[in-house]
């Protein structure tokens, strides 16, 4: 293992290790619920918002969900709000692969560096880097849709949850449809294997899906995305395919059969990708097959 990735699992061990004591530290101090009874019927109100406690008790700002249970005031602690929020990011990096450009990105970054033939440069976290920031690039209008129509809405109160995660899914679904290119059969293979039944109109654009759940969509998508990334990758290793073809008949026929043809051949490729500007023309090219 070399120093670079010692020092990146130190890192990412003691910044697991930190949040995990901040989550301690903050459980400690967390809101207490106070309740009557355990009686289901006891239960008089279920409401969002900060509430005055009725028995009084001094006023507390009480954030989130709060319960009256035989008129007192109950509230959702610091550390189940927490132990959401960590739940959400846990399952961020799923959600950042299955509904964003990043997968195409990164598959399509990792074809360059296999055509090239550099092995290990770049390495995995400047291609990973470099993905995330370019999904970020892409992805940010629709991220700003998605703010503005549900966390905004949800943060203020005015709408519940299930409202939220309805007016967040409406931009997901224009960009897998608009941007990501969905495609009938994708969508038509995983209706097949679930059995269901849905009327599409293959004439009728991008609304026809609009009656096909996520759980079919989600998966749709990345096959298309998956199908997008290797037709990339096929037309970039043309070019570095040719010159490995050149360099290997040059070779044989100067009898140097004991030469491996790639160690000659990687630094016309290195060339060829700089008097091309590669990295310019890729990202120009990747990028642009989102709009």
């Amino acid at each position: 293992m070399t120093r670079l990735k010692k020092t990146y699992c130190v890192l990412s061990l003691a910044f697991a290790v930190v949040v995990f004591a901040a989550a301690v530290f903050l459980s400690y101090g967390g809101t207490k619920v106070y309740a009557a009874s355990m009686d289901p019927e006891s239960i008089t109100s279920f409401e969002e918002g900060s509430t005055d406690n009725s028995a009084g008790t001094s006023e507390r700002n009480l954030s989130g969900i709060n319960i009256s249970i035989n008129d007192e005031t109950a509230a959702v602690s610091t550390p189940v709000r927490m132990l959401l929020v960590l739940t959400i990011l846990s399952l961020a990096p799923s959600i950042l692969i299955m509904l964003t450009s990043y997968t195409r990105i990164i598959i399509v970054l990792h074809f360059i560096r296999t055509a090239l033939g550099t092995q290990t440069s770049p390495p995995n976290q400047v291609l990973i880097g470099l993905a995330l920031f370019l999904t970020f690039f892409i992805m940010w209008p629709t991220f700003q849709e998605i703010n503005e129509r549900a966390i905004a809405p949800l943060d203020a109160g005015e709408i519940t949850m299930e409202e939220a995660f309805a007016e967040a899914e409406a931009p997901i679904r224009s960009f897998m449809y608009e941007h990501g290119k969905l495609q009938t059969k994708d969508v038509n293979l995983f209706i097949d294997i679930s059995g269901e039944t849905y009327d599409i109109d293959e004439n009728a654009g991008p609304e026809a899906y609009d009656e096909v759940p996520m759980n079919i969509i989600i998966p749709a998508f990345i096959i298309g995305e998956l199908r997008q990334a290797f037709v990339m990758g096929f037309l970039i290793y043309i070019p570095f395919i040719v010159i490995d073809m050149v360099v290997a008949s040059v070779l044989m026929s100067m009898g140097m059969m004991m030469l491996p043809p790639t160690t000659i051949s990687l630094p016309f490729k290195i060339l060829l990708f700089i008097l091309a500007d590669g990295w310019n023309l890729v990202i120009n090219s990747l990028v642009q097959t989102f709009y």
